[in-house]
């Protein structure tokens, strides 16, 4: 039973023993390794921070890219609408032009069929004074003596001649 019951002076020697071994590890050993452990605590601590602080940063360049893109997607809105007006000012300039140019042609193409037209009856009424002025000659040559007579003459002349 000796050896499960320890006796007094091994008591003693092993508490002087584990004094002196104490004494040394916090004189010697406990600083730096206390130092380490706060050392060690210290970068953790810094690198989380600069964890945080980069979670920051990317965060801060997702709203500046997020703005970005809203301005790009604002510039673009806005040049699509400037080119949506630009082209509807064309087409009104194109519709307005035609327009013109299509009231010139048909102004002028009055003028020209109201001419034609003129020059056709100037030209139907000497047709017709030169008619008469030969039907008048015939008429006067034949010195017709019956009326019924002179009508189918002027008659039968009439169908005979053709109109240019």
């Amino acid at each position: 039973m000796q050896l499960v019951t320890p006796g007094i002076g091994l008591i003693f020697w092993m508490t002087i023993t584990f004094s002196i071994v104490l004494f040394l590890l916090s004189k010697f050993a406990w600083k730096p390794i206390l130092n380490s452990i706060k050392e060690r605590e210290d970068s953790i601590n810094n690198a989380l921070s600069a964890a945080d602080d980069a979670r920051k940063a990317m965060d801060a360049l997702k709203s500046d890219n997020q703005k970005l893109l809203n301005e790009a997607r604002a510039e673009r809105d806005r040049m699509l609408k400037e080119a949506s007006e630009m082209k509807d000012q064309i087409i009104a300039k194109a519709t307005k032009d035609a327009k013109d140019v299509g009231d010139k042609l048909i102004t002028s193409a009055k003028e020209a069929i109201e001419k034609e037209k003129l020059n056709a009856l100037n030209e139907l009424k000497t047709q017709v004074a030169v008619l008469s002025v030969d039907m008048a000659e015939k008429i006067l040559r034949k010195k017709m003596e019956d009326r019924s007579q002179q009508e189918s003459f002027v008659n039968d002349n009439l169908k005979s001649i053709t109109l240019n």
